[in-house]
């Protein structure tokens, strides 16, 4: 199935975003670091027309620790560009953001780094409000499972003349790559109501069973010979009881039980993207 969404609401959030960023010194852009590629926003290189801009992996404790290191460096490589790792365990504070901030910005104007505003933005479920409470240390945003979650605008004060504005989760209007667009319904960044949950869960079992096949045999007790989605979601299904009428697998079941114990990091730590050589 192609898959594609854009609430109304995103399309008003990109338009406000274009407003604000004229008082903008710096962009933060939060990734999610299992997939960085997909879940940088084409739209935000635009918008941003050249501002620094901090990249944040995001949920690096779900992602494999050698590739965001590289996608770390990678990002740092980039003109104008930083990026910083955040996730349990190694977590980023407001001194950090302000000190990126400050190395990147060019102006010889010193008032511009005694005070300054920065734009966080990121695609949907990404953990931004997350991050944001967390830089804020107190809860200033709702967080939740599904995408979509923050609807307007937010000031945070970091530092002594330093805010941090935050945005709602954006996506672009059309999504060309559906690789990329299966990664991100993976990741739950696209709504469970705009996708067809066994098609998402069968995309994912094709990645691991190729890049990570180890990982599912000693999760799910499975034989080491399964190479297939469908001998694998049979066996899965089997060892879990979700079986069906006529002693079928009940794959919807199946497939929600691979997909939520991907998000929720049970299968251990994947990056299913990597980047550029």
């Amino acid at each position: 199935m192609a898959i594609s969404w854009y609430p109304g609401h995103m399309h008003k959030a990109s338009k406000e975003l274009v407003k604000i960023m004229h008082q903008t010194d710096a962009v933060i852009e939060v990734l999610d670091a299992r997939i960085p590629e997909s879940s940088c926003n084409p739209l935000l290189a635009s918008i941003r027309e050249g501002r620094p801009c901090i990249r944040i992996l995001n949920k690096s404790d779900l992602a494999d620790d050698e590739v965001t290191r590289a996608w770390a460096a990678h990002f740092s490589k980039l003109d104008n560009s930083a990026c910083l790792i955040n996730g349990k365990g190694a977590q980023i504070s407001r001194a950090d953001i302000v000190k990126t901030a400050k190395r990147l910005i060019k102006h010889t104007d010193e008032t511009v780094l005694i005070q300054g505003q920065i734009v966080i933005d990121g695609i949907p479920n990404v953990g931004k409000s997350s991050l944001l409470n967390l830089l804020a240390e107190r809860k200033v945003a709702n967080t939740g499972n599904e995408p979509a979650v923050t609807k307007g605008q937010q000031r945070v004060k970091l530092q002594q003349g330093w805010y941090l504005i935050d945005t709602p989760g954006m996506l672009w209007p059309k999504l060309e790559d559906q690789e990329s667009a299966y990664r991100l319904a993976i990741t739950g960044t696209i709504r469970s109501t705009a996708v067809e949950v066994a098609d998402i869960a069968w995309f994912l079992a094709e990645l691991l069973l190729r890049d990570y096949p180890q990982r599912l045999v000693e999760r799910y007790a499975l034989p080491g010979s399964i190479t297939e989605p469908e001998t694998f979601f049979d066996a899965l299904a089997k060892q879990r009881g979700s079986i069906g009428r006529g002693g079928r697998a009940d794959l919807n079941k199946t497939a929600e039980i691979l997909l939520n114990e991907f998000r929720s990091g049970k299968l251990g730590r994947f990056s299913l993207e990597t980047p550029p050589s």
